[in-house]
């Protein structure tokens, strides 16, 4: 592969990142549309974020067989395929007023989404060559954010003005021109359009979920992922709006800058920390437990906060939590770096799996929270959000043990491979010796010449 890819890897790149916009815009839709969708399906705060819950699972539980479906059949036939279907699950929401019909279009947006940002990942180390790779791939999740624009500012405004239905119909023919696109313009390598794998074989499957399963470092990889993600992905997907509108009194307009600044801090952040893994890679778990710090404290801030915070603290909120889209992509590079490419597909999926699941736990806990408080209205308090945000500290505590325990059998495993990481502290140490070595020199050749 060439050092400078061609304009065709741009263009390969642009069609997947298109498409992963757009799922991020179908995914978020239905946090921005809480609590109209409340009023339109008649449904109190534990019902709606098992809507969410439902999507979130339906995406989870699908992340190893389309891992092992990518490894099948590509990446140009699930992304295009993920774009229909979420198409379709958009165009029911808008037309259905009945809960079954709401919990079908979730399921068939949940099922569309997980075909997509995989696929887009795999695209990545098949047209960028090796060096270029983990700042691509922050760059595509967290590019890939805007869509929480697109449904933060746009989507909003629509169901504020034209109202539900336009909005959702909108978002729908929007994919599906999207999905065209990407079927025109994806290649699945730079020498096939469309590049199929070896068949699939009960035997292989069980092989390559066990060897992805069992090494440490793609464990570590899903905890990171687990731990950084979701409490920025609840935020987006389900609680924040109604948390800053009801919770803490924000106009809706408030909100939605809010959110987008969310967004425009994990798309400045992402490539910063694409560097710092790309200069630093035995060094990743020291950023991924230092952005799990900033979230569980900016989180502890506002929630001790009497009454409502206030917009500076509303604000340090947001930028931390704009931090765990860049923090969970380190889990897909552990994914990279710990796999051998016949299995990449499926160790990624593995890793997705994490944050998801930590996502859909927090947000039907944070309902159910809420429902007991407030007898199933929508009527909440600052109060109510304080007691079932909190929750959230269980997934931080569970995360951070996963983190931990399989940070140090990835090291073991390093060991035996004649890689050895040193602590930081050890290291830290040695730099200042040397540095203070390298003063004492110059000082010493300088008073030498006087």
């Amino acid at each position: 592969m060439s050092m400078r890819p061609g304009w065709r890897a741009w263009a390969v790149w642009s069609a997947g990142l298109a498409a992963y916009i757009m799922a991020v815009l179908h995914r978020t839709s239905l946090g921005v549309a809480g609590l109209d969708a409340q009023d339109r399906f008649g449904v109190g705060a534990g019902a709606l974020a098992s809507f969410a819950v439902l999507q979130l699972l339906v995406y989870a539980a699908l992340q190893v067989p389309v891992g092992l479906l990518l490894d099948r059949f590509g990446s140009l036939r699930l992304v295009v395929s993920g774009g229909l279907i979420m198409a379709a699950g958009q165009a029911l929401m808008a037309t259905t007023h009945g809960v079954e019909g709401a919990v079908l279009a979730r399921v068939l947006v949940g099922a569309g989404d997980a075909m997509t940002f995989i696929s887009v990942l795999r695209l990545v180390p098949r047209w960028f060559p090796t060096r270029r790779v983990p700042v691509l791939t922050q760059l595509t999740g967290l590019v890939g954010q805007a869509g929480q624009v697109l449904s933060a500012v746009p989507l909003a405004a629509l169901l504020a003005g034209p109202g539900w239905t336009t909005a959702f119909l909108g978002a729908a023919g929007a994919g599906l021109f999207v999905a065209i696109a990407a079927f025109a313009a994806l290649r699945d390598t730079p020498e096939k359009k469309v590049s199929s794998g070896p068949p699939i074989t009960m035997r292989q499957l069980g092989t390559d979920l066990a060897g992805a399963w069992r090494h440490p470092g793609t464990r570590l990889g899903l905890w990171s992922h687990f731990t950084t993600q979701f409490t920025g992905t609840v935020f987006a997907l389900m609680w924040g709006f109604p948390f800053l509108i009801a919770g803490e009194g924000l106009r809706r307009e408030t909100a939605s800058t809010l959110l987008t600044l969310f967004v425009l801090v994990g798309m400045a952040a992402g490539p910063v920390i694409g560097m710092l893994v790309q200069r630093y890679p035995l060094r990743r778990s020291y950023l991924v437990l230092g952005i799990i710090g900033a979230n569980a404290f900016s989180w502890g801030l506002v929630l001790v906060w009497p009454g409502h915070a206030p917009m500076a603290v509303l604000v340090l909120l947001v930028l931390a939590l704009g931090l765990g889209g860049p923090g969970s992509m380190i889990g897909f590079d552990y994914a990279r770096t710990f796999n051998p490419p016949n299995r990449l597909g499926t160790a990624t999926g593995v890793v997705n799996v994490g944050g998801f699941v930590a996502s859909l736990v927090s947000i039907e806990l944070i309902g159910l929270i809420l429902d007991a408080r407030t007898g199933g209205s929508s009527d909440y308090d600052i109060g109510d959000f304080r007691v079932a945000m909190s929750a959230q500290y269980l997934i931080f505590v569970i995360g951070l043990i996963g983190i931990l325990r399989n940070r140090r059998l990835a090291r073991r495993h390093l060991a035996a491979e004649g890689v050895v990481v040193r602590p930081l502290r050890v290291v830290l140490a040695e730099r200042r010796g040397l540095a203070k070595s390298r003063q004492v020199k110059a000082e010493t050749l300088s008073r030498g010449t006087q």
